[in-house]
């Protein structure tokens, strides 16, 4: 049996969408949420509104409209387990530790119901905190699907509330390496820029000096190459694409990054790996680190880059 929920939101128009068709702006705000047909369905029934009216589909938005979103998401009343692999780098009572590979959705959503690290935790373990509800049983935090490495996971609500709190305080420390493009010329440095959803694309971020979130991510060179850089990263908040958006802010996007630099011919994915996580065990209060050694994809990468150098 499904489960509903009920979503609301105020969108204002920016100067950036003025004069688009209003099924196909929320069709790219609330991609995540609504296909384009229920976008459509739920604008004819009125659970859709612009300045307090109702308008057709095609009805063409103006900048500083308010429009005003009501409907219904149906959600699954339980994600199923599914005997996928995954590889347990520690487990106890009260946490698990998992290498995440590169390709794998942390949990189910619009366009992803299956085949997710939800899905593959379930069919280990019966033994996940309900904080995250029926979809996300257990997940404190994500990764990027193109992102591999290690992801803290909870056994139980108080685990889950204490590890939150920890990534809330930013006591959990977070480290990240990843090849950029081009030569990045300080040795180290921060990047201090708000971050936020992209008008336009929801499923993009982009940095927002007005309305974005504070993000902090600071970078230190490994190694550089003829055309790319070797770095290490240690982002202070946990912001939604927060590395791939700070990288490509400064003008060095990670390699093979589609939505925010360019394909690279030499590998399939953004180069970015989370490889150590360290944090306050919830039960024990002993401080744990966890370490995930390069993939290959990313080894093979900085082999070829060697070469040209």
């Amino acid at each position: 049996m499904d489960r509903s929920s009920e979503i609301r939101e105020e969108i204002i128009v920016g100067p950036d969408v003025n004069g688009q068709r209003l099924d196909a702006f929320l069709a790219h705000v609330l991609v995540d949420k609504f296909s384009r047909t229920k976008i459509k369905k739920m604008v004819e029934e009125g659970g859709i509104k612009v300045d307090g009216r109702t308008v057709p589909a095609h009805y063409h938005i103006k900048e500083g409209e308010k429009i005003e979103v009501e409907g219904t998401i149906a959600e699954e009343s339980e994600t199923r387990a599914e005997d996928i692999p995954i590889t347990i780098v520690y487990e106890d009572d009260t946490v698990l530790v998992v290498d995440k590979p590169a390709g794998m959705v942390v949990h189910p959503a619009h366009g992803n119901l299956r085949h997710t690290l939800v899905n593959a935790l379930l069919y280990h373990t019966q033994q996940l905190s309900s904080s995250g509800g029926n979809i996300r049983p257990g997940i404190v935090h994500r990764l990027d699907k193109d992102t591999s490495g290690i992801l803290v996971v909870a056994k139980n609500d108080i685990a889950h509330a204490a590890l939150a709190n920890q990534f809330k305080q930013h006591t959990i420390a977070r480290t990240y390496h990843a090849v950029v493009k081009g030569i990045v010329q300080h040795d180290e440095g921060v990047v201090e820029e708000p971050v936020g959803r992209a008008f336009l694309n929801r499923k993009k971020v982009i940095v927002r000096p007005s309305g974005g979130k504070d993000a902090v991510t600071f970078f230190k060179v490994v190694k550089r190459f003829g055309k790319a850089t070797f770095l290490k990263i240690e982002p202070k908040t946990g912001r939604t694409h927060q590395i791939r958006v700070h990288m490509a802010h400064m003008g060095h996007p990670v390699l093979g990054d589609a939505l925010y630099g360019v394909p690279s011919p030499w590998i399939q994915r953004q180069a970015l790996h989370a490889s150590n996580l360290a944090f306050d065990h919830p039960r024990t209060h002993e401080r744990l680190s966890f370490e995930s050694a390069l993939p290959q994809d990313m080894k093979d990468l900085i082999l070829r880059l060697e070469s040209e150098n």
